[in-house]
């Protein structure tokens, strides 16, 4: 299956965290509703999950495991110096 870029995932976290935010102190606000809709269908579109929570509950693993993956492990590198 292709997965999308982490960069791109991170950024769609961020916006859907922050439009979170701004509709729990502004429910009426029916525009910023559909941005935060729209935000949530895509972020369930890109991790392939039917709900809003499953699918920032996986975007969020999945960010962060590319990072750990990517991280060196602990005493990888230095402990190979000059002994």
């Amino acid at each position: 299956m292709l997965m999308p870029d982490t960069s791109v995932i991170t950024r769609l976290i961020a916006r859907y965290r922050a439009q979170e935010h701004y509709v729990l102190a502004a429910p009426h606000d029916d525009s910023a509703r559909r941005r935060f809709e729209d935000t949530a269908y895509t972020l369930c579109v890109l991790m392939c999950e039917r709900t809003a929570r499953d699918a920032l509950l996986a975007a969020e693993t999945y960010v962060g495991r590319r990072i750990r993956s990517a991280a060196p492990a602990v005493g990888e590198g230095a402990a190979s110096g000059g002994r």
